[in-house]
């Protein structure tokens, strides 16, 4: 099938070749569990008539010019190339679902590059497990392009005409009155001095500075070996107990939280008594510079003047992207999913995960949250943290010392 619309050899954009890289090349993996058995010809049928079979990116082939630059061309899609079908179970002695597939998703990310005599994605049909891999490639899009395009393709459950919910609803929140005057030329000296910290903090990590090694720490070539990948799993209302009792904090602060108080609990399995006043690790966090947060509607991303676009727009270096990695302890990202049941192909699904292909780092974190619950995907570089089980367990638990933390100071 050919893709619609005529275009010419379209050049990437320096996000896109940034994920080209040798050492950067990276995959995204989405991980979709159906309640009920795949239909492959219907999964088939669905990808040819939904947005991932008509987008003009996943229509085109990664080429390169005399000079060795890339542009994408467009060509004819032959979706059975795409559609990998494992019908028998990836791992025989594994009887839980999640920890195969989880396996099967490990051993992708390293070393298992996407064919570029085709264009760059895959869909993996588990069918004795009844799950779904996307496996696509980063220079494609970003997460809020690639999960709004997914999303494109759903239905709710409870209306099989209409397209998922995907912003939650705005809550307008009392702030304390301050004279503008003042304000204002307060929030534009913070900013300034912060932005000026950061700037500099930034280029001294991303070039001279590394984290202090621990437990957890990676490094140059990590990100050629053996992978393993557990999943913690939070209810979003537990995290929001924990907002509301902070004022002025978001999700993402929480979820921090988290993270900062499992790793304390895990470095401090895995080396008592080696945690010290004023060890600092530092992650890596994507930042959306949409205007708009949040999934978008592909009707929006697909016109070039809207400033919900298409592509990878996140705040990042690229030219010390390596380096960068080298020198912090772990890549973390945060994406909002679908607010409500939803069905891909008519089958339903119960659950929605998101990692990537394997970097520098020893661990990488991406959480998304799907209907109330939320994920997150703790891919480990297995010789240096050979239990992400219990990682995620730490995680987890954090959380509920969180929430309990929370409803005793709601109560003081």
């Amino acid at each position: 099938m050919a893709c619609p619309g005529t275009f010419s050899d379209e050049p990437l954009s320096p996000a896109g070749r940034l994920f080209l890289q040798r050492k950067t090349d990276v995959v995204i993996h989405c991980i979709a569990r159906t309640k009920n058995p795949i239909d492959v010809d219907g999964a088939k049928a669905t990808i040819m008539s939904s947005p991932m079979g008509q987008h003009p990116r996943f229509c085109s082939l990664l080429v390169r010019d005399e000079n060795g630059f890339e542009h994408w061309r467009k060509t004819r899609l032959d979706v059975d190339r795409h559609v990998i079908v494992v019908k028998n179970r990836v791992n025989e002695d594994e009887e839980d679902d999640e920890v195969a597939v989880n396996r099967y998703v490990a051993d992708l990310s390293v070393s298992s590059p996407l064919s570029t005599d085709k264009p760059l994605w895959e869909v993996h049909l588990l069918t004795a497990h009844k799950h779904v891999v996307f496996r696509i490639h980063h220079s494609l899009g970003d997460g809020i392009s690639l999960m709004s395009m997914l999303m494109a393709s759903c239905r709710k459950v409870s209306d099989p005409d209409a397209l998922p919910m995907m912003v939650p609803e705005k809550t307008t929140e009392k702030r304390r009155d301050s004279p503008w005057l003042l304000g204002s030329m307060w929030g534009f000296l913070k900013m300034a001095w912060l932005t000026l910290v950061f700037v500099l903090e930034f280029l001294l990590r991303s070039l001279f500075v590394s984290d202090r090694k621990t437990a957890v720490s990676g490094g140059d070539g990590v990100e050629l070996w053996p992978r393993k990948l557990a999943t913690a799993k939070f209810l979003l209302d537990d995290m929001k107990e924990v907002k509301k009792a902070i004022p002025d904090t978001t999700i993402n602060d929480v979820l921090f939280g988290i993270v900062s108080c499992g790793l304390s609990r895990y470095l401090d399995h895995r080396t008592p008594n080696a945690l010290h006043e004023g060890l600092r690790m530092t992650g890596v966090a994507m930042v959306n510079l949409r205007a708009k947060p949040g999934l978008q509607e592909i009707s929006k991303l697909m016109k070039d003047n809207s400033e919900t676009r298409w592509g990878n727009r996140f705040g990042y270096a690229s030219l010390i992207n390596y380096k960068l990695l080298c020198n912090t302890t772990f890549t973390i990202s945060n994406l909002i999913g679908p607010l409500e049941d939803i069905t891909l192909s008519g089958n339903p699904i119960s659950s929605i995960k998101v990692s990537t292909s394997s970097l520098p780092q020893a661990l990488t974190m991406h959480m998304v949250s799907y209907a109330g619950k939320a994920e997150m995907q703790i891919l480990v570089a297995k010789d240096i943290i050979p239990d992400p089980e219990f990682l995620a367990k730490c995680f987890e638990d954090a959380l509920l010392e969180m929430k309990v933390a929370a409803k005793e100071a709601d109560k003081a």
